[in-house]
């Protein structure tokens, strides 16, 4: 996403952040066939270690993106509900609604990164057409 947001010149307007929503990652960086599939698309692979969401982040942010089912309830359970109707799921944003299937589990990276890609597309599209 923030690859995105900079190649359409529009870093400023935009906070984005990446956050766990479980400990077993929390202090890691991307995992390998993330960053191989990054570098063949030519993105920058940022300094990134996972951190863990907090209920604070709910108000820091005017969305919260999860890429499953599970994220979702997970983001929801640490923000202590849902009121302002905040938490999405990334193809939410996509004409095929759904979730995106982890990496770690089918080692598909292409599909991720294709599914991914199109989630941040729409989202980007949706959030520069409401401003």
């Amino acid at each position: 996403m923030k690859h995105l947001v900079k190649k359409a010149g529009r870093e400023g307007e935009f906070r984005i952040d990446s956050k766990a929503t479980s400990t077993e990652e929390l202090g890691n960086g991307p995992h390998p066939g993330t960053v191989r599939k990054l570098c063949q698309q030519g993105i920058p692979v940022l300094q990134h270690r996972a951190s863990k969401m907090e209920r604070r982040d709910y108000e820091a942010y005017d969305y919260i993106i999860g890429m499953d089912s599970q994220n979702a309830r997970n983001i929801e359970r640490i923000a202590g509900g849902d009121s302002q109707h905040k938490i999405h799921l990334l193809l939410d944003f996509t004409s095929r609604p759904g979730e995106i299937a982890d990496p770690w589990y089918t080692h598909n990276f292409d599909e991720t990164y294709n599914d991914i890609l199109e989630g941040c597309k729409g989202l980007l599209q949706k959030l520069t057409n409401d401003s």
